[in-house]
């Protein structure tokens, strides 16, 4: 099923490392949702390297995500940037001020609050690379979370480690009793003297302290439902590192995640980076152009790429 009518979705576009497509992939799905008239709102929540903009061929904006988070007074709607595109605005994210990398408590709630009351259909957030736990926040707060993973070892490794440091996040903020948490943190390290290795022994042993906390850790798990696009694909074999991703991922973290497909390597999409045209803005009838409504398609029904 899409989405119910009159509800506003949130996605959140993130990956273990830097350089991977992030800002590429959210751009255009933006372009696509917009193309098929969804008000839908671009935010650059990677604070403290923002490049958005670039990608979409903005110029840098006069008032930007910085503004708001720093001053109580601005509101969210007056740093959402209309642009070209009918039903596609931007807000742009920080620019030159140190410290907003690390905003405070009361500082992101209010940011979270502000991006959930957006009058639009969709709402895009860009995140930035790593683990901290800003960016699994952002992640966290959206309604769906894409990965975007190079076929490569290490792109797919910081994957694993972002989709299991996500869940851990989601799973210590569900309770304040402060033995849950602590197992929790525990079991974040690899090397923890419980034995603990995977999600699914972490609520085996928390059910074990806390059946009802188990039960609710249980819960969060089975809802828990990351999605991963596979970038800069060349092979037959690097289409399947998506299948056997979701493979990996349910034996080892009994987890679901939806693979919702590839962009192939492609020429274009560098030339449409260092020309700062998005390719589902002009190029309809592309590599690349296609992969993206694919994968456009697949998200917004639900739906994942079928084995090949």
């Amino acid at each position: 099923m899409g989405r119910i009518l009159g509800e506003k979705e949130i996605i959140a576009i993130g990956g273990g490392k830097g350089g991977v497509g992030k800002s590429f992939l959210a751009s255009n799905l933006g372009i696509l949702l917009a193309k098929s008239k969804k008000s839908t709102v671009l935010i650059d929540a990677d604070l403290g390297g923002a490049n958005l903009h670039t990608c979409l061929g903005v110029n840098p904006p006069d008032i930007t995500l910085s503004d708001f988070v720093n001053n109580s007074h601005i509101r969210i709607e007056d740093v959402v940037l209309r642009t070209s595109l009918e039903n596609l605005s931007l807000i742009s994210g920080a620019h030159d001020i140190l410290g907003i990398a690390n905003p405070k408590y009361s500082q992101k709630l209010r940011l979270f609050k502000a991006i959930e009351s957006l009058d639009v259909e969709y709402v895009i957030l860009d995140l930035g690379a790593g683990t901290n736990n800003n960016t699994l926040d952002f992640f966290l707060l959206a309604d769906k979370g894409v990965l975007v993973v190079l076929p490569e070892p290490t792109s797919i490794e910081n994957a694993y480690r972002f989709i299991k440091s996500s869940l851990y996040r989601k799973l210590k903020l569900l309770t304040n009793e402060p033995h849950v948490r602590m197992v929790i943190e525990k079991a974040m390290d690899r090397k923890n003297n419980l034995g603990i290795r995977s999600p699914v022994e972490l609520v085996e042993h928390i059910s074990r302290l806390d059946s009802r906390v188990g039960n609710q850790l249980e819960e969060a798990m089975s809802s828990f439902r990351p999605r991963i696009v596979l970038n800069q694909v060349r092979s037959l074999s690097d289409i399947r590192m998506g299948y056997s991703m979701q493979n990996a991922c349910e034996k080892f973290f009994g987890l679901r995640v939806d693979f919702l497909g590839y962009l192939e390597s492609d020429d274009q999409v560098w030339q449409s980076i260092r020309k700062r045209q998005p390719i589902t803005l002009n190029g309809e009838h592309g590599k690349s152009a296609r992969n993206l409504r694919t994968i456009n398609y697949n998200l917004m029904n639900n739906l994942q790429m079928k084995p090949e």
